[in-house]
């Protein structure tokens, strides 16, 4: 929909629809002006679209037999919907084109090493290499300027300052730098540990032993509970007969009180096992969560670049993103990139997702022998309908039983403190977060993050922070933060005045929008950012994407991606000078408008052409800057030479 038409001006007034800010009339475009800003993104591309008409017309004209039912199942299937449908498969590199790991990191003085592996299909000509990589993007390579050396070697984008003609790689010692600054890797040990299944998790299967004789020893109980005779009638054993059968399993279940009333015991056995407290018996780490600002852990773009940005703009508590613990027990290496830690996070934990207390208890003993983190959150949230089919994220709010012995093993098993995350139910008008909140303080939770929205609300809605009080009352003394549209410092002293119970909050999308609010909190003010300013911020993410994924052909790739993903948010944001009543509002969208300065109107598009395309000669400057220096970190671009040329043509950067 073009917001552009829900404004009228009319005596310098400006109406709007409801859901819509109100913006400055000096800055709204009306229907009459050609938005820079327009707020469509065409779903496919225009030869796609036509090749689709072509392909209906034909359907429908031919004279032939009539498609049986599974071609027009296969037809149906690949109907395009939505955006993003004609962009091209996730960039991948053949083997045959990359330079063998050996050879990549070889110091200037030092010999070339040999590839021992027979079966490498890498490749091991330097000439051939350097003949066949593509053109550096850049002359100067931030791990380097950083660092002092660039552990790409001749694979860096940007290695023209730290290479020899010969493709060895120099090093500064002046600024080397040893100690590294992220940590939590899957070492190749413990890899083959887990995939060969070496690694000793005797004290995750004590526990799970534990559980599992107790299952067993309360469905005996349970049937000795009651006889049926011959003809279906139920009768209870007598008390001494019935006393014999509980005696064993008081043993083992020391929360069960000793009873000679068998309604009582009856009460007793129904329900979920119940592990032993061992939690109790030794000191839990204590950590201070009060009015802590907390960065949500977001899938895909609450990565460890963005949550470094998030750190140094005052977020206090940062989480990795979900990660699937089977598939953390498998040694997936792109899960457990996701438990990566940077040394600027002081308070740093990770979020676990999984359906079962098996795989829970393991990969929560797994995560504190082997990584460096202050806590561990378990996923109650995520709405992903395929995690919620098997049983995992916001499915275990419906499997109370088996949410009871995921909470307490894992409580049991680690000394790290167990925080948990969960939204206020699966369905919208049946809330139940209030009815697990005190089980979790019991069951050893130190903390309670309630999202006010359900499952199937999704993130449609206001989040309801009364409902967040009422849980955070009824799980006192345990903490409680609250989580959805806080994007000012005005929303968030709404919170702690209105809600006093509540002891902090978490920031999810007000975050991605705008991720200076955590400094806007801590200073109390609205900040009217400059365009120059969330420039440096962007180029900022884009060196620590660099830095992260790496300054080969790849990492560029993937830093791209990954930027392209966080502008879909950025996009949103409404200068706070531009609006007539600020704050802006999480659930609002501005009309058509321009702003201050063209890069401003550039960054308020939501179409993702503007972020690539070039308008006019006097953008031309300013789009190199302000878009390829972002993604590729090029420092200094005088206009469109033909180098640069033939990397928007490798790039596939459409130019006009």
């Amino acid at each position: 929909m073009d917001l552009s038409s829900t404004t009228k001006v009319v005596n310098n007034v400006i109406d709007l629809k409801a859901g819509v800010a109100r913006i400055k009339a000096e800055f709204v475009l009306t229907g009459n002006d050609k938005s820079p800003t327009p707020n469509t993104v065409p779903c496919q591309k225009e030869e796609d679209s036509n090749n689709l008409e072509v392909d209906m017309t034909d359907e429908t004209t031919s004279d032939q037999e009539p498609p049986n039912k599974k071609q027009c199942y296969l037809s149906r299937k690949e109907k395009r919907r939505g955006q993003n449908k004609s962009r091209p498969p996730p960039f991948k590199l053949s083997r045959e084109s990359r330079l063998c790991p050996v050879l990549q990191d070889v110091p200037e003085d030092e010999p070339w090493p040999e590839c021992k592996n027979e079966k490498c299909t890498f490749i091991h000509n330097i000439p051939e290499y350097i003949s066949s990589k593509l053109p550096d993007i850049g002359p100067v390579c931030y791990l380097y300027s950083v660092n002092g050396h660039c552990p790409r070697g001749q694979t860096c984008r940007f290695g023209s300052r730290h290479l020899t003609k010969e493709g060895k790689n120099c090093s500064n010692k002046s600024c080397n730098r040893t100690d590294a600054s992220t940590i939590n890797f899957l070492t190749k040990e413990l890899q083959a540990d887990l995939r060969k299944r070496r690694y000793d998790f005797s004290k995750s299967e004590n526990i799970i032993t534990s559980l599992d004789k107790m299952k067993q020893k309360k469905d005996e109980v349970r049937s000795a509970a009651r006889k049926v005779d011959g003809q279906g009638n139920e009768t209870k054993l007598e008390e001494k007969q019935y006393s014999n059968v509980k005696m064993e399993v008081d043993d083992h279940i020391p929360d069960q009180k000793s009873t000679n009333e068998n309604n009582e015991v009856e009460d007793k056995i129904c329900g979920p096992v119940v592990l032993p407290d061992l939690a109790l018996k030794r000191e839990k780490k204590e950590l201070n969560w009060q009015n802590k600002l907390y960065l949500a852990p977001l899938t895909t773009v609450g990565n460890l670049p963005f949550r470094r940005i998030c750190k140094e703009l005052g977020a206090d508590i940062t989480c990795g993103e979900m990660a699937m613990a089977s598939s953390l027990l498998q040694a997936t290496q792109q899960e457990w990139a996701l438990v990566k830690r940077h040394e600027s996070e002081k308070l740093f934990g990770v979020q676990l997702c999984g359906n079962n207390p098996y795989v829970m208890t393991r990969c929560t003993q797994l995560l504190e022998e082997q990584m460096s983190i202050n806590f561990i959150d378990v996923n109650l949230g995520c709405p992903i309908e395929l995690v919620y089919q098997q049983g995992g994220g916001s499915g275990l709010l419906r499997r109370e039983k088996v949410l009871e012995s995921v909470v307490r093993s894992m409580s049991n098993v680690t000394n790290l403190p167990l925080t948990i995350k969960t939204r206020t139910g699966v369905y919208t008008d049946k809330n139940i977060a209030h009815t697990l909140v005190p089980k979790f303080r019991d069951w050893g939770a130190s903390l309670i993050t309630v999202h006010g929205r359900s499952r199937e609300q999704r993130y449609t809605r206001n989040a309801d922070w009364n409902y967040i009080e009422t849980c955070a009352k009824l799980a006192s003394p345990t903490p409680v933060f609250g989580n959805g549209d806080i994007l000012s410092y005005e929303d968030y002293e709404r919170v702690s005045i209105d809600y006093p119970s509540i002891k902090g909050v978490m920031i999810g999308r007000g975050a991605l929008i705008k991720p200076w609010l955590f400094t806007e909190i801590k200073e109390k003010r609205h900040w009217d950012i400059s365009s120059s300013e969330r420039l440096d911020i962007l180029r900022k993410y884009v060196n620590y994407g660099l830095e992260h994924w790496g300054s080969d052909t790849k990492g560029v790739e993937n830093t791209r991606r990954f930027l392209l993903e966080w502008l879909s948010f950025l996009y949103r944001y409404i200068p706070v000078g531009l609006l007539e009543e600020p704050p802006q509002k999480i659930n609002q969208r501005p009309p058509g408008y321009r702003g201050r300065d063209d890069l401003e109107t550039l960054m308020a598009s939501a179409n993702c052409t503007d972020w690539i395309k070039i308008r006019t000669p006097h953008l031309v400057c300013l789009h190199i800057v302000g878009r390829l220096v972002l993604v590729f970190s090029i420092v200094q671009v005088d206009g469109l030479s033909s180098s640069f040329a033939e990397r928007a043509e490798i790039l596939k950067i459409k130019i006009s």
